[in-house]
């Protein structure tokens, strides 16, 4: 059984019964009918859908936030961006497709040659719950353009919002079959993976995970994009704004509830400026507003999942424990729900867990550090390498410094953030393959060589 559960008080709100072999096979084969149509029309012809998409998502807004809210428990004002957010890449992928899909000609020996996009088929999107919506639009706007079709397997703690985006796509115009959605339970999805009328998979999720849909697709030669899991850096160097980084810090880590790969997690302060960093963060994070996440004042709602949140608190624990510093919460609260206050942790070293695990949840590392050499070299201390944030005024120096970072994504005074226009994905552990951007609209295509001789 797939059960909907609220977090924010523990309450059912829907249950459904896994799809049957049979169902399956018959959603596989409508996905291979409906693409082999849709590939055969002009990207202009099917950017008409992207726009249509966006239409429904905002005419649709508050209800589709509404059940983000419910299912999962973003904060509804962040439950609203997530939808606009979706919003905004359909468009731009109508926009741009054309552009980024066009056949490129490239001089050689023949009377003509070309390197041309064409689409791989089916893609399979095994998709996380953080973000159920926009974790899916990212993917399937530049696929769908790209002349794709799409199946989507979500998390599954989150079967509403699954079904609500294959019902965004069907309003929007697409054929039967061109996007739909699998109820199916987690040991279903190797033999969809295996099935030739999938092409490719596409994965969100930790890197456990994404290291055994990687093992499963390669097993069938498959293409594979992977965004995993992150322990993003957040660097402050002495010379930087120190309000303005606290300030978008505290915004960097707790943005739904810290329950994101790309979050800034261990923050790497220069000694000489830690004393006012933390000062400022810590007062910041204490201002923020746990609880109900369908209150618009509501800064942090609830974790998704109880387990989630003994996971994390236990990560607390074992940090405090090896001598971090707690500086706020760190304390479940009493009552309903799976809420976690903000938690500031000080003095963290290598180690301890909160510098060396993924801390999925609202939970802050500070880390002092003696120059901006000791900072870059533990940024790159991890397994991951999804994000990093560099804090600086010397913008020759940060331009230096971010060759020098091991990540997907370098934000110089600023926060790590995805963007249509530009690609998102990381290295390491943290996963390989591009999204968004041109990059992310030709990972399911086929890079075809055209070559033409003079003619007979």
């Amino acid at each position: 059984m797939i059960l909907s559960i609220d977090p924010a008080t523990g309450a059912e709100l829907a249950r459904y019964s896994p799809q049957s072999p049979q169902e399956v096979d018959g959603i596989l084969d409508a996905a291979v009918s409906a693409q082999t149509a849709w590939r055969r029309r002009e990207v202009t012809d099917r950017t008409p859908l992207l726009r249509g998409m966006a239409r429904v998502l905002r005419e649709g807004r508050d209800g589709y936030a509404a059940l983000i809210t419910a299912e999962m428990g973003k904060p509804i004002t962040e439950a609203r961006a997530e939808i606009e957010k979706c919003a905004v890449t359909c468009d731009y992928y109508a926009e741009h497709a054309s552009a980024q899909l066009a056949d490129r000609p490239v001089a050689s020996n023949a009377a003509e040659s070309a390197v041309v996009y064409d689409p791989l088929g089916v893609v399979l999107a095994v998709m996380p719950w953080n973000y159920p919506f926009w974790q899916f639009f990212r993917f399937a706007a530049p696929a769908l353009a790209a002349g794709n079709g799409t199946l989507l397997k979500h998390a599954g703690n989150v079967p509403q919002c699954a079904l609500a985006v294959e019902e965004v796509v069907r309003k929007a115009g697409a054929s039967e079959g061109l996007c739909r959605t699998l109820l199916i339970e987690v040991d279903q999805v190797a033999g969809i993976i295996a099935d030739p009328r999938v092409a490719a998979v596409t994965l969100t999720g930790s890197t456990e995970v994404g290291a055994l849909v990687a093992a499963q697709a390669a097993a069938v030669l498959k293409k594979q994009v992977l965004e995993l899991g992150g322990s993003d850096p957040f660097i402050v160097l002495a010379d930087a704004d120190i309000a303005a980084a606290a300030a978008t810090a505290v915004k960097a880590r707790y943005t739904n509830a810290g329950q994101s790969c790309v979050n800034a997690k261990r923050f790497l302060v220069e000694e000489t400026v830690a004393d006012e960093f933390v000062a400022a963060f810590t007062a910041a994070a204490a201002e923020l507003k746990v609880g109900d996440p369908s209150d618009p004042q509501t800064a942090i709602g609830p974790m998704a999942r109880a387990n989630l949140r003994d996971t994390l608190h236990e990560q607390v624990r074992r940090t405090v424990e090896a001598g971090g510093v707690l500086r706020l919460g760190g304390e479940i609260p009493d009552g309903p729900g799976c809420h976690y206050p903000p938690t500031v942790l000080d003095h963290v070293r290598p180690g301890m867990a909160a510098f060396d695990e993924e801390t999925f949840g609202p939970v802050a590392a500070i880390t002092r550090t003696a120059d901006a050499d000791e900072a870059i070299a533990l940024a790159n201390r991890t397994e991951y390498g999804l994000g990093a944030a560099l804090w600086t005024s010397d913008l020759d120096r940060a331009r230096r410094l971010t060759r020098v970072l091991d990540a997907g994504a370098v934000f110089v005074n600023g926060m790590v953030a995805s963007d249509p226009r530009l690609p998102f994905g990381g290295i390491k552990k943290s996963g390989y393959g591009r999204e968004l951007g041109a990059e992310g609209i030709r990972e399911f295509v086929n890079t075809k060589t055209v070559w033409i001789g003079p003619a007979a």
